[in-house]
């Protein structure tokens, strides 16, 4: 490749002002170190892991370059700081420790916002040998218009099946300590490993880390990304009257409470409510959005104290 080639890429990862471009000549192909270009500075523009950007080589026997445009963002994440999510993993084991499910929905009313779908993943299927328990979580997920999947990471059993739905998509991967998340991209990384050799010498890494962003290849064409922090997880830029739109169970019944701004919580003759009490809409769902709903109300108080 000659010096002052133009290339497209993404941001894999940056460290210390340089930021790792994977070329789109193929999947695992070159992987360059860039300088981002003074411009982007004056205009107050950080490029962020997950960026497709055009850059060109100014060093190729170093394989070293200079990135000269940001490509338009498909959309942004604040935490971890990343572009063009293509949807959310959210795991949780069965149990050790039991689903924290106000913790699981604030994620969900996250990548809602944003307009990115989300695939729940319930790990320690081992820990469930009658499925009961399984069972009763997909129930609750049923009308959130989320995919839940089971697994089993010990065994392999049910993870050939999250891989398939990691082809060729950035994954902002998601899940509290203990629920076996880092091992299972460890796992899901197994397969590629050693494509990705010359990439793990270059960014000085081993296996899976979360002390950086960075997005780290899986299956065809797949990167996903951690989220650090989740157990501290807020929901941000959300006003309460707006909570119940992220709850896709409750749209069916919209415009049939007696009340036009309903907010399903204290009114009367509230349909949701009685989908509630009817079994059509799962209680411990409508519970958890009761606690959010509260949570935010508790947040607008303190603001004008």
């Amino acid at each position: 490749m000659h010096g002052n080639a133009e290339l497209t890429g993404r941001i894999i990862r940056g460290i210390a002002g340089f930021y790792y471009v994977q070329a789109e000549s193929g999947f695992f192909s070159e992987l360059y170190a860039c300088k981002a270009k003074g411009i982007f500075r004056q205009k107050k523009i950080t490029p962020l892991v997950g960026d497709r950007v055009r850059f060109t080589i100014t060093d190729p026997k170093d394989m070293e370059g200079n990135i000269i445009e940001i490509l338009p963002r498909m959309n942004e994440l604040m935490r971890p700081a990343v572009a063009n999510v293509d949807q959310g993993l959210v795991v949780f084991a069965i149990h050790q420790p039991d689903p924290h499910l106000r913790l699981l929905d604030r994620f969900l009313i996250n990548m809602k916002q944003l307009g990115i779908p989300v695939i729940i993943c319930f790990n320690k299927q081992d820990l469930d040998p009658t499925g009961e328990a399984a069972e009763s979580l997909k129930e609750i997920y049923a009308g959130s218009g989320c995919e839940t999947l089971v697994i089993c990471n010990e065994t392999g059993e049910g993870v050939d099946e999250v891989m398939k739905r990691l082809d060729h998509k950035v994954t902002v991967l998601a899940g509290p300590s203990g629920v076996g998340k880092s091992s299972l991209v460890n796992r899901l990384q197994s397969e590629v490993e050693m494509e990705t050799g010359t990439i793990s010498h270059k960014l000085k890494r081993g296996r899976h880390t979360t002390r950086r962003a960075e997005l780290i290849g899986v299956g065809h064409g797949g990167y996903v990304i951690d989220t650090p922090g989740f157990s501290s997880l807020q929901m941000t830029g959300i006003d309460k009257e707006d909570l119940k739109y992220c709850y896709p169970e409750f749209a069916p019944y919209e415009g049939e409470c007696r009340f036009a701004e309903c907010r399903h919580m204290s009114e009367p003759d509230c349909a949701v409510k009685q989908a509630v009490a009817d079994g059509r809409i799962n209680a411990d769902r409508y519970h958890t959005y009761c606690e959010l709903y509260r949570e935010l109300e508790e947040l607008d108080r303190r603001k004008y104290r």
